[in-house]
This record gives C-alpha cells, sequence and structure tokens, in this order.
C-alpha cells in the first residue's frame, strides 16, 4: 500500500493500492462466514471520540471474525481526554502500549494524521471531522464492484450533503482513480468543496454539478444518497432551508434505470423513504455487510 503502516487518507492510495484491498477484501467472504484464528495474539482499540454504531461494530465484528480482540470507548465523555483534558498525542502514546491496531473517530479534521504522527502502531482514520472518511470509500467502492460488476464505465451519482459528508469527500477522490462520470447533486449551500471537484476533473472524470434529485437519477448506474447533516451546521435556520430538498421516494422510482443501484453510507433520516427499502434498487443494507469484509482486508493488510 501507498502509506504502509497506516490508513489515513484515500489520498495516499493509488488505484493499484485501492484494487489491492478491494482483491483482498473478495477473499475475505469465506473467511467472515468461517472465521479464524489468525490474529488470535492481536489486539485491536476503537478510540471514537465521535458517536457511532456502523462504524465501530463494523470494525469490532471484522476484528472478531479475524480472531483478536476489542477495547476501547464509544464516546469521548468515558475518556481521559473528555473528562480531564488529555491531549490527543498523549492519549495515543499511551493506548499504543495496549494495542497492535488503533481505530479513531474525531470531531476535527486533521486528528487522525496528528494520532499517526505520535503512533508506533497502524492507525485507521474512522472519520476525522468533515474531512476524510477513507474505509466509508473503500467500502462503497466495492459495494459497487460487487454489484455492478465494474467501477469503470460507470455513471455515478453523489446526492446530497456534499460540503459536510465525509464520506463523499473521501468516495470523490476515490473515483478519480476509476474512469467514471459522476454528477454532484447538492442543495447550493452544501455542495461539493471546490477542491475535491478540481482533483476529479483533473484526474479525468467527468464531474457535472447538477441542481435536482431528478438530474442526478436521470442516467445513473448508482445512485448515493446522504443525510442533511444536523450537527455540521452552526445555525438551526440554514439546517431546516435546506433539509427535504433532496429525497428519493416511489415517485421518483420512473427515472432510474431498471438495474440502478442505491447506496447510502447511513444512517438515514428521510431523505431514503421506507418505502424504498424493498424495491430491487435498495442495496444499502447489503453495503453494511460489506463493510465488515472490507475492513477485515484493511486490517489484514495493516497487521501482516
Amino acid at each position: 500500500m501507498g502509506d504502509f503502516q497506516n490508513l489515513i487518507s484515500i489520498h495516499y492510495l493509488t488505484r493499484d493500492d485501492i484494487d489491492l484491498i478491494l482483491d483482498t477484501a473478495a477473499d475475505m467472504e469465506s473467511v467472515a462466514v468461517e472465521r479464524t484464528q489468525e490474529f488470535s495474539n492481536k489486539i485491536m482499540a476503537t478510540l471514537f471520540f465521535e458517536p457511532s454504531t456502523r462504524t465501530r461494530l463494523s470494525f469490532e465484528s471484522a476484528m472478531l471474525r479475524l480472531g483478536g480482540r476489542v477495547l476501547g470507548f464509544a464516546e469521548a465523555g468515558v475518556s481521559s481526554a473528555g473528562s480531564k483534558g488529555e491531549t490527543l498525542a498523549d492519549t495515543i502514546r499511551t493506548v499504543e502500549r495496549y494495542a497492535d491496531v488503533i481505530v479513531i473517530r474525531h470531531p476535527l479534521d486533521g486528528s487522525a494524521r496528528v494520532a499517526a504522527e505520535f503512533s508506533k502502531v497502524p492507525i485507521i482514520n474512522a472519520g476525522s471531522g468533515s474531512e476524510e472518511h477513507p474505509t466509508q470509500a473503500l467500502l462503497d467502492l466495492y459495494s459497487i464492484r460487487k454489484m455492478k460488476g465494474k467501477i469503470d464505465g460507470l455513471s455515478i451519482s453523489l446526492c446530497g450533503d456534499l460540503k459536510y459528508g465525509r464520506t463523499v469527500h473521501s468516495l470523490g477522490i476515490a473515483l478519480a482513480r476509476y474512469d467514471v462520470q459522476v454528477k454532484l447533486a447538492a442543495p447550493p449551500s452544501l455542495r461539493m468543496k471546490p477542491a475535491i471537484i478540481d482533483a476529479m476533473r483533473e484526474a479525468g472524470v467527468d464531474a457535472i454539478e447538477v441542481d435536482s434529485i431528478d438530474d442526478a437519477l436521470e442516467g445513473a448506474d448508482v445512485v448515493y444518497m446522504t443525510r442533511i447533516q444536523k450537527e455540521r451546521f452552526y445555525l438551526e435556520q440554514d439546517f431546516i432551508d435546506v433539509r427535504g430538498q433532496f429525497i428519493l421516494n416511489e415517485s421518483l422510482l420512473p427515472l432510474l434505470k431498471e438495474d440502478a443501484i442505491i447506496l447510502h453510507p447511513l444512517p438515514r433520516v428521510d431523505e431514503v423513504s421506507a418505502e424504498m427499502d424493498d424495491t430491487l434498487h435498495a442495496k444499502y443494507f447489503e453495503q453494511v455487510y460489506n463493510g465488515v469484509i472490507v475492513r477485515m482486508a484493511i486490517l489484514k493488510m495493516l497487521l501482516s
């Protein structure tokens, strides 16, 4: 891998690196079912300074299926960093004595890079502020390749909160490694960061900004929905103004290609209605399981 000790950012991964991770994940499909004791002597620490359900449990499930053990905390308030003001650097330098790999989620941008600077064991970024979520992007790519049979040549629409959504930031950079068309659909105040759009276009990706979910659905092979993140807004009125502008429900089914798939990093609020769950397009719960598979692959590659 491009960064041999840590997984901090999609920026550090080449197309070959990503393909190797996805290929390793495919090998993990059978291991996940049969389980293994390969890492029975390994311990993973999960440091979640920000609430999480899927990402934390997915990593824990991945490590347990590999035969390893898990320790850690699920919210900042129960740690010395939250209750006693301990610095992140000191937390990392302490926890590295307890574990063989550290998975960290933190509300501040750059936190995973700081952790990697002070750690002697591998660091995996499980979400840093509104900046990046690299393992989510990798499981998204794996889901697309597994469900569509390929990534190159597809039309992929990213919809919703593209400004604060760290999942789409990492996914946008990852898609720049492939021959794809990307539609970016968001309210004006939540459009994708220009730097990410520029990086995609410089890599040769046909990146198009559109203003409505109708435009996003037209011709798309993959529709990637995200929620409007209330916690990222300083003013509640700004959240209220954009909430509900991008909702995918049954009334829009005629706009979808027959074999189009709908993905979502979850949790959802109302941006994908529950009535969509029983359609053949809905793949977001399968996507959750793929997170376990991909994180097994990442742990195997870093710990081996």
